[in-house]
């Protein structure tokens, strides 16, 4: 059942969303090459915990860090590690659920490290771009669901990149995965409700260089590539108000 949120809730949402976009505002900077994915996760976790918020996947189904952290060829959940250091040339991408006050909020950010190759650029270029046409979709009067999905995957496909079908955006707000499911492509099979005001939704575009397939690592989390080429992720927290569409997880 998909929960509309309440205009209070929104607020809520809102503080939230908020603060997760400063989480990236300071730590995004601090990202650079000889950094481990558990130095990043550190950052993260010590900001979360200097505001007194929660990371909300920490023991999530048994999940064991505070953040995500996808380098290259990962999609999603990768677990970060001590011994999986950024190089020059790498794109990482690193996704928070934050919980403040009761009230979840989940963004995505993926950053070039160093000087990457061209084709890399472009992707990670695309796949943000991606989530914008999603989020516009979604702000359209009369929108539904697969309208988002439908947007990112004609713009992806443009430049014969694969778009992962096993995964998908969510609702959002009062826990991590709510109803709806927001696909990444026109799924026939799916529901497909209208979009209306108090849904509150992660729209998170996952975008492979090649092919679409992806296969899960022997820890059970990470998701990579089948073909073992690069992916990108970006992602956004929305919400539908009585003004319109917000984007909550930006300052």
């Amino acid at each position: 059942m998909i929960q509309l949120k309440t205009p209070q809730d929104i607020e809520g949402i809102r503080r939230s969303g908020r603060l997760l976009a400063r989480l990236f505002e300071e730590v995004g900077p601090q990202i650079a090459a000889g950094m481990s994915t558990y130095d990043v996760d550190r950052l993260c976790d010590d900001f979360i915990r200097r505001h007194h918020a929660v990371a909300s996947c920490k023991g999530y189904m048994g999940y064991p860090s505070a953040t995500c952290i996808s380098v290259n060829d990962v999609v999603i959940h990768g677990i970060p590690n001590r011994h999986i250091v950024l190089s020059d040339g790498d794109i990482v991408s690193v996704d928070i659920t934050l919980d403040l006050d009761g009230y979840v909020s989940d963004s995505t950010h993926t950053y070039e490290i160093g000087k990457v190759s061209p084709e890399l650029h472009q992707l990670n270029e695309v796949t943000e771009k991606c989530l914008y046409l999603g989020i516009e979709a979604a702000s359209k009067p009369h929108a539904r669901i697969q309208d988002i999905g439908a947007a990112v995957s004609s713009y992806a496909r443009r430049f014969g990149y694969g778009v992962v079908r096993d995964y998908c955006g969510h609702g959002v707000g009062f826990s991590i995965h709510e109803e709806p499911n927001v696909p990444n492509y026109v799924s026939l099979s799916s529901p497909n409700p209208r979009i209306r005001e108090g849904m509150v939704l992660a729209i998170e575009p996952m975008i492979n260089m090649g092919t679409y397939r992806i296969k899960t690592d022997p820890d059970g989390w990470g998701v990579r590539t089948q073909d073992g080429k690069p992916a990108c992720h970006w992602e956004h927290t929305i919400a539908i108000t009585d003004k319109g569409l917000e984007i909550m997880t930006v300052l």
